[in-house]
């Protein structure tokens, strides 16, 4: 048993609420740093002289490999580490480099640049998922992870709509040095003010593994758990639209709509940062509710969700208008990340105290490699092939081919981890 009195910093709802707040303050910084990309890359296009498949490779594949290979020893470390100054010292790096990003010249120089963000970006969210899994107990987690993944769609909201607007007015070079600098201040914030809880505080229990639980050890408890298999997978493939769709709906509605990135921004905004923010915290709270019950519609939620994404998918990318296109996208807007929360939670609930940061980090590994790394990529080169024969509508067109087939393929798998979600939470490690 966790001995209470060793520890007062999270007995009241004030102290909760803050830390969990301040970590969706950095992760909100995390996705500015990260989106702001997408609202700026057709100028950078212009300016660099790129195709579309390098886009696709700077916002997906190469920013991927290093966030997801950097995240697992990162995880490892706060499993047994201070996870307080992991996250000061991760949202510190991706901050400035984010703000040097800047000041390059050519694509090797922004490419570097974006690398560092990725691997400062890794040391963010897994230390983060475990202070908020021993500060909010197993009923609360889905809708405390809901919530601090609000920070996602709050920090697209600020980069498309910062980003549309300074590109217009100063360039793209001054809107990645104003929006890396205030993340600095964020780092001191965190380390200064933020409070580590002892492991195990919010289930009145202390972990039983006295060392590292080795890695090989966690891949194959949560390989072995067939719901963590397909949640992995479900949140893999709705990653891979998802993130097409963040990356690519602005050059979209550009090349094919002729908007400018000041309009888009605002629109985008409001879709994607307002729309996402509400679909991952109500669908978090919505599956808590549910799940009383039957804890079967943890999974069963995102799965409804995906379903009811497609067909506004399809008429998103069919549109004759743009405003139509962005009036359609809206209803996606709020559905892709309903998953989100909800996974994170249930894959803690599948493993042991001090696993939870890296069990965070390898369903990272799968969600961002096939939906961050393959996602933007794919949809880019897909729109190089179809450019010779639908010119500027090749975009368009490669993002109507991948996604509403890939959110369907995302629901079938929540589905499948619905079946057997409650028997492998109730054989969790002590």
């Amino acid at each position: 048993m966790v001995d209470a009195s060793r520890d007062s910093s999270y007995e009241s709802k004030a102290a909760r609420y803050y830390a969990v707040g301040l970590l969706t303050v950095v992760y909100a910084f995390n996705f500015i740093d990260r989106q702001l990309l997408a609202i700026l890359q057709e100028s950078i296009k212009a300016d660099l002289e790129l195709m579309d498949w390098q886009l696709g490779l700077l916002t997906g594949f190469a920013f991927a490999m290093f966030y997801v290979t950097a995240g697992i020893p990162i995880a490892r470390w706060a499993d047994n580490g201070n996870r307080r100054n992991i996250v000061a010292l991760a949202v510190g790096v991706w901050s400035f480099m984010t703000a040097i990003s800047g000041l390059v010249h050519s694509y090797t120089q922004l490419l570097l640049a974006r690398v560092g963000v990725g691997i400062g970006e890794a040391g963010g969210s897994p230390p983060a998922h475990s202070i908020i899994s021993d500060i909010f107990p197993p009923e609360r987690r889905a809708s405390a992870m809901s919530f601090y993944s609000m920070g996602v769609y709050i920090g697209i909201l600020f980069g498309f709509l910062a980003g549309g607007w300074l590109n217009e007015i100063f360039g793209w070079r001054v809107a990645f040095l104003v929006v890396g600098v205030p993340g600095i201040l964020v780092a001191l914030v965190v380390r200064f003010t933020l409070r580590e809880p002892i492991r195990g505080l919010s289930e009145n229990r202390a972990p039983t593994e006295d060392a590292v639980v080795p890695f090989g050890e966690v891949v194959s408890l949560l390989w072995s758990r067939r719901s963590f298999r397909h949640m992995a997978l479900g949140s893999a493939i709705n990653a891979f639209a998802g993130y097409s769709c963040t990356n690519w709906n602005a050059s979209v509605m550009i090349r094919s709509y002729g908007m400018t990135t000041g309009e888009l921004g605002v629109w985008l905004a409001g879709i994607m940062g307002v729309g996402g923010a509400v679909g991952v915290f109500f669908g978090g709270v919505l599956a808590e509710r549910l799940a009383r019950k039957d804890k079967a519609w943890y999974m069963r939620v995102p799965a409804l969700a995906g379903l009811i994404s497609v067909p506004f998918l399809v008429a998103t990318y069919s549109a004759e208008g743009g405003y139509t296109a962005l009036l359609c996208f809206a209803v996606p807007g709020v559905m892709f990340p309903v998953y989100l929360g909800i996974t994170l939670a249930m894959t803690h609930g599948l493993v042991g105290l001090r696993m939870r940061a890296l069990a965070s980090a390898i369903l990272f590994l799968v969600l961002n490699i096939i939906g961050l790394g393959l996602g933007p990529w794919a949809t880019g080169y897909l729109s190089d092939l179809l450019t010779p024969s639908l010119g500027q509508e090749a975009l368009r067109h490669a993002m109507l081919y991948l996604a509403p087939p890939a959110v369907a393929w995302s629901a079938l798998h929540f589905y499948f981890a619905s079946k057997s979600l409650e028997a492998d939470l109730a054989r969790a490690p002590a």
